[in-house]
């Protein structure tokens, strides 16, 4: 007779996703996954597979949480670009707080972290910035239509230059004091779309 689970693998998928967000896939260990999911380790590998197969599922329930609010966001009746400003400026707000000192953005961890090395890792960041920089093209489009950005600006080279921008934003954010630095240069990066 087969055993039950006598774990949430919910749970424990959503506990792996803080682990690893937090100390990143080399620093986690198995040991650090028992302990923190408090499940075996025969059960980790019984539910989940290996460590670099629970990372992978870890990084795509966060896009799967993640995604939908940035959808929300910018596609919203309505003017446009108040909207991308908007997004802009959180993403810009949330890399200066102090916890994402601590953590970051678990896709753009995994990018300076994985990705270099790891193409499976590497393919599912590609996928989350290609999904980021369509909701951005889809919204400057928009705008443009909408006469809220001028004609002679370019809603895809836009949309790829606010991509780079909010990952840097993350990158730069986790590392500095000085949340002056991430506001600036997301206020000096919209001043293009004026």
């Amino acid at each position: 007779m087969a055993r039950t689970k006598e774990f949430d693998p919910e749970a424990a998928l959503q506990s792996a996703i803080e682990l690893f967000w937090q100390r990143g896939f080399e620093a986690t260990s198995m040991s650090d996954l028992v302990e923190h999911l408090g499940i075996g380790r025969a059960s980790i590998y019984a539910t989940f597979g290996s460590k670099h197969e629970l990372y992978l599922r870890a990084l795509d329930r966060y896009g799967e949480t993640h995604d939908p609010q940035l959808l929300r966001e910018l596609s919203q009746p309505g003017p446009a670009l108040p909207a991308v400003r908007a997004v802009v400026r959180r993403f810009a707000a949330e890399a200066a707080a102090e916890k994402s000192r601590l953590t970051g953005c678990f896709v753009t961890n995994t990018a300076a972290e994985l990705a270099p090395h790891d193409t499976t890792a590497a393919r599912r960041v590609e996928l989350s910035w290609e999904h980021i920089e369509t909701l951005l093209h889809s919204a400057l489009v928009r705008a443009q239509a909408q006469s809220e950005l001028p004609e002679d600006r370019d809603p895809q080279a836009l949309a790829r230059m606010l991509l780079v921008l909010m990952q840097g934003l993350r990158v730069v954010g986790k590392a500095s004091t000085d949340p002056a630095r991430v506001r600036d240069a997301a206020e000096q990066a919209l001043a293009l779309l004026d």
